[in-house]
């Protein structure tokens, strides 16, 4: 009888996607180490702690950690399997930079053995997967590498994207369905075996430069769609209308489905990846770049029209709601709502007071400004005007009776039920 072994797992990054993966795998069985750069974070998980928010991650890693099936380090060790997860940002010309996943795939290489399989999982620009083999193949010639060498290959070596939303990433780890594309079918037979152990979902087996390819196209639709009702909003404002009245309606089409429009779009996902396939295919990509530029440029749109109002109301004091890129999250990354606060916050200092429940302190971008952070009931109490930029649960759960007499900029639609007058204040529902 053939017994199921297990594999060692080696996963590296522990942010946002890493260390829930590393979670949910340790929790399948598998013995696992985390490897991240951060000696905080190092610390913090193997004390059994988590330094992100996200929804029941605290209770797993602590269970996990406890049982010993998950610890983290500073340094790779040898495994059966690495999993790479990563940062994949871009510079100030918008050009991908893989420069981590190549460091990773370096520190892979000198523990690496015969039968290991590596897997990015880093969000990357068509065509990483192979440099990452290229790599390994310049590293450790006395390795057999899959789509070089005619043999066997003694490793294997794939590309599977992560598939979730913040807030509920350990049911979506679980549950979403998943692309795999290896550098070979062999390569992607070998991952799709390690995937089952974990994933519910349906795993779908490519080549890599499809699954590459598959995860920035998911980004830029999601993008593009957001892009016309950023746009739309901004048409609405210019005519005097409402946008969350006239996109209502339209949803009422049994075909159309226009999403709502907000300050811009934030995270590491939808506002970094849709540049990888401009920057790859410039010529042929203009709706892609020109759904980026209008999603970009609807951040400055927020911040002239916030100011507008705020300089018409010289002794108002402002109450900026959110910080976070989406709702109930502590996730700041390309966060519009930051850049929209931030930047009132430096032209109005003391006047702007900044809200986020998510959030102990305000990050650096605030440094310098006079801006406080305060809780909803000051908020409440202390500020004249308040700009809705995070649709937060708990904004949204405030009732119109404590919002009543305040000038509102609902950048969210959050609160319909605002009339447009109060009290002789000048109600704004613009998107």
């Amino acid at each position: 009888m053939l017994v199921d072994k297990k594999p060692d797992v080696c996963v590296l990054g522990l942010g946002y996607i890493g260390l829930p993966t590393a979670a949910v795998i340790a929790r399948s069985g598998c013995h696992v180490v985390g490897v991240d750069v951060n000696p905080h974070v190092v610390d913090t998980i193997n004390r059994g702690e988590i330094h992100i928010e996200e929804v029941d991650l605290d209770g797993l890693v602590q269970g996990v950690v406890a049982r010993k099936m998950l610890r983290a380090s500073l340094m790779v060790e040898p495994s059966d399997v690495f999993v790479i997860a990563v940062p994949t940002p871009f510079d100030e010309n918008h050009a991908p930079d893989i420069t981590y996943v190549l460091n990773a795939a370096t520190n892979i290489a000198a523990v690496l053995k015969s039968g290991d399989t590596i897997i990015l999982e880093s969000t990357s620009p068509v065509g990483t997967t192979d440099k990452v083999r290229d790599l390994i193949a310049n590293l450790r010639p006395d390795l057999k590498i899959p789509g070089i060498a005619k043999d066997t290959p003694d490793i294997s070596i794939a590309y599977c994207p992560e598939r979730v939303l913040p807030g509920r990433i350990l049911e979506e780890l679980t549950n979403n369905d998943r692309s795999i594309g290896g550098i070979t079918p062999r390569c992607a037979r070998k991952a799709l075996t390690f995937y089952k152990r974990f994933v519910r979902g349906e795993c779908i087996t490519t080549d890599a430069r499809s699954a590459e390819m598959t995860k920035l196209v998911e980004n830029a639709f999601r993008d593009v769609n957001i892009a016309f009702a950023n746009e739309l909003s901004i048409v609405a404002d210019h005519m005097g209308l409402n946008v969350w009245e006239v996109i209502r309606l339209a949803n009422r089409h049994p075909r159309v489905n226009i999403l709502h429009p907000g300050p811009g779009v934030g995270g590491h996902c939808i506002a970094v990846d849709p540049w990888f396939i401009v920057h790859s295919a410039p010529d042929h990509s203009p709706l892609i770049r020109t759904a980026r530029n209008v999603n970009d440029g609807k951040v400055d749109h927020v911040i002239r029209r916030a100011t507008d109002m705020i300089i018409a109301n010289p002794t108002a004091k402002i109450g900026c709601m959110g910080l976070a890129f989406k709702a109930n999250i502590d996730d700041f990354r390309e966060s519009p709502a930051m850049k929209v606060a931030a930047e009132l916050a430096q032209r109005f200092g003391q006047r702007v007071q900044i809200v986020e429940p998510y959030a102990s302190i305000l990050p650096k971008e605030f440094d310098g400004t006079g801006a406080r952070l305060i809780d909803i009931d000051t908020a409440l109490l202390e500020c004249d005007m308040l700009i809705t930029l995070v649709d937060h649960d708990a904004f949204k759960a405030i009732p119109l009776a404590e919002r009543a007499d305040k000038i509102v900029y609902d950048v969210r639609g959050i609160w319909h039920d605002q009339p447009g007058q109060v009290q002789h204040r000048q109600l704004r529902l613009v998107g």
